[in-house]
């Protein structure tokens, strides 16, 4: 993107979602796991480039407008949130007698709709705004330049600790319900909740950084990270996993969007698509990592020990960053 534009990045990913709801299709269809394993990996690099959508936003408007059009654009997840469920209902079937087939040629459809806007867009490259073509700063020197640059680093560690604890206790969520005697469908119900509240808070997160910092709504979301575990620790009722998952959303969406908004805040334009690249590799990083933790946690010490030890894992990352953050109050 730093070399091509938004635009040919965004078709690139349109295209690769096209690939994979194609790819999974056929596998299903042929009954070929290798098939549908190769249909994921593009997949998952249309989803990337779909995580780039909230940069763009920032680039597209001033500096002041830079938290609502973050905000807002996380807040089109709520679309995909009430929607995705019912568009799934209705394709799963559509190719019987190969259940699913039809979800994922439904996926290669969105792909091909979600191309039109993108095909829009101003073809613009970095080097049309005045700056080198050559990237200024190859991908190890950009982690270095995270790692010494202390509000290069509060920004990144804030995203990646608000979205590894999210994954650390979203994903073992339907097997704990289950667990507990719930049925499916009440813990599917949950995390759609979850999803909601992680992306309606868009519609006034920008508002709320604009006015109070975004420093102070990134601690509003750790505080209410910490606060949906402590609610999850209460007691396994189905109303404690309704409101600890839906106060985790909450929580990160503000650490999410205030952490987007502090590194674009804090770096060049020229050096802007690689450092962004990294944090996108960081805060893949950090979610896959708490995906698979979750998962042996949850084998080894059952959902109470996993929410229990969720608490200190954040607070001792929450005083690093408290602690970097104040570097960074005393060098300005």
């Amino acid at each position: 993107m730093g070399r091509f534009g938004r635009r040919a990045g965004f078709l690139l990913g349109a295209a690769a979602l096209v690939v994979g709801g194609g790819l999974a299709t056929l596998a299903l269809l042929n009954q070929s796991f290798l098939l549908l394993c190769v249909a994921h990996v593009a997949l998952g690099c249309a989803l990337v480039c779909v995580n780039y959508f909230r940069f763009a936003a920032a680039e597209a408007v001033t500096k002041e407008q830079r938290p609502q059009a973050i905000s807002l654009t996380l807040a089109s997840g709520l679309v995909a949130a009430l929607i995705g469920p019912e568009l799934f209902s209705w394709s799963k079937a559509a190719l019987l007698p190969t259940p699913l087939a039809g979800a994922y040629a439904a996926i290669a459809v969105i792909g091909l709709v979600g191309a039109l806007p993108a095909a829009g867009l101003n073809p613009m490259t970095v080097s049309d705004q005045g700056h080198s073509l050559e990237m200024r700063l190859p991908f190890l020197d950009a982690l270095k330049r995270i790692v010494r640059d202390p509000k290069i680093l509060v920004a990144v560690g804030i995203a990646a600790l608000c979205q590894a604890i999210m994954v650390l206790l979203m994903t073992p969520t339907p097997l704990a319900m289950i667990g507990c005697g719930f049925v499916e469908t009440q813990a599917a119900d949950v995390i759609r909740w979850h999803v909601v509240a992680m992306f309606a808070p868009g519609f006034f997160t920008g508002s709320l950084i604009k006015r109070f910092g975004p420093e102070r709504i990134a601690g509003a979301g750790l505080t209410l990270i910490l606060f949906s575990a402590g609610v999850a620790l209460l007691g396994l009722e189905l109303i404690n996993f309704y409101a600890a998952l839906i106060i985790l959303g909450i929580g990160w969406n503000f650490g999410f969007v205030s952490g987007t908004y502090m590194l674009q805040s804090a770096v060049s334009e020229g050096d802007a698509p690689i450092l962004q690249g990294a944090n996108e590799t960081i805060l893949a990083i950090a979610s896959s990592a708490a995906s698979l933790l979750s998962g042996a946690l949850y084998a080894g010490i059952g959902w109470g020990g996993l929410v229990a030890l969720s608490v200190p894992i954040a607070v001792v990352f929450c005083l690093m960053l408290l602690r970097i953050n104040r570097r960074v109050a005393l060098l300005a």
